[in-house]
């Protein structure tokens, strides 16, 4: 059956480190290998305290304006690499702020977690950080980009190649929960979801050549080539299982309040999740290479080729 808890953080103190973890090893280095399985086999760690700086005058500054009156994308979305925020279009000093914002706070997360993930810091590479001001609650989206349908993590533009998208969250809100549902057990959606969504057809396009070209685009950055059939399931994957209107309703999910100030993280390429209400919050992505995994069997694309019986990477 899924299993979606979260486990407890408590006492983190950066940037010292934490001092008790509901986990298990004695010293720091096996605590964050420890953590890093729970993550990896779907576990969601959760905080009920920020671990990590920010300032009250700029999440004051978040919660102050009236976002809905403003020309907003579905999020928005900055880029670390690059240092370019999108999805906003307003006056100029309200932009200039809102981007260093969530400059600082791309920052301070990814510091926090250098030392609280320790097996996976300056091997992962760092995406999108985003800014949530809109209720999820009602929005009006489109089918495939709904937030409140349960879904399983895939970039269209940006292929894993096998790697794993970590994401972190924090409800800024001042007095409402964030609400999901979620299923952690990728085994268990793969099992009972996989092939009605075409996996078989997937693997069988995974030949020697395919493969070849495949890496070949990867080392050229030519990411649309780079994509092995394993990016291509899971962006079907993603749309089969908000389509699927019997998954939605009847499948044994689990339902989590995060309070405010909370923040949690979760591999969300294997944890299938839905934002059901919420307004106010951050977020930070890490894509996580395969060969720096803890627990690699535990992989989305391990438990897919297994189940296919064919490479997908």
């Amino acid at each position: 059956m899924p299993n979606a808890n979260w486990i407890a953080v408590e006492d983190y103190k950066f940037p010292g480190g934490w001092t008790n973890v509901r986990a298990g090893a004695a010293d720091k280095d096996a605590r964050a290998r420890a953590l890093c399985r729970e993550l990896e086999t779907g576990k969601i760690l959760f905080f009920p305290k920020l671990p990590y700086e920010f300032p009250s005058d700029e999440r004051e500054f978040l919660l102050s304006r009236e976002w809905n009156e403003l020309r907003l994308h579905k999020n928005v979305s900055y880029r670390p690499a690059d240092d370019v925020m999108r999805g906003f279009s307003g006056d100029h000093g309200t932009e200039t702020h809102l981007h260093h914002i969530v400059r600082n706070y791309s920052a301070h997360v990814v510091e926090f977690l250098r030392d609280f993930l320790r097996p996976y810091a300056g091997k992962w590479k760092v995406d999108f950080a985003s800014f949530r001001p809109l209720e999820e609650e009602g929005r009006d989206l489109s089918l495939h980009k709904r937030n409140d349908l349960l879904h399983v993590d895939a970039f269209r533009l940006r292929p894993t190649r096998g790697g794993r998208i970590l994401r972190v969250f924090t409800n800024l809100h001042a007095t409402k929960p964030r609400v999901w549902y979620a299923i952690g057990d990728f085994d268990w959606l793969a099992q009972n979801y996989a092939n009605g969504a075409g996996l078989g057809p997937f693997a069988a396009k995974n030949g020697f050549l395919r493969r070849s070209v495949s890496r070949w685009a990867a080392t050229m950055g030519l990411k649309r080539l780079s994509r092995t059939p394993y990016d291509r399931f899971m962006l079907r994957f993603h749309d089969y299982l908000k389509e699927n209107d019997d998954f939605q309703r009847n499948s044994p999910k689990v339902r989590l309040e995060f309070p405010p100030l909370a923040t949690w993280m979760a591999f969300t390429d294997g944890v299938a999740h839905a934002a059901m209400s919420g307004q106010f919050a951050m977020e930070q992505t890490l894509l996580i290479p395969p060969e720096t995994l803890v627990a690699p069997d535990s992989a989305p694309y391990r438990i897919l080729e297994r189940l296919a019986g064919a490479r997908l990477c």
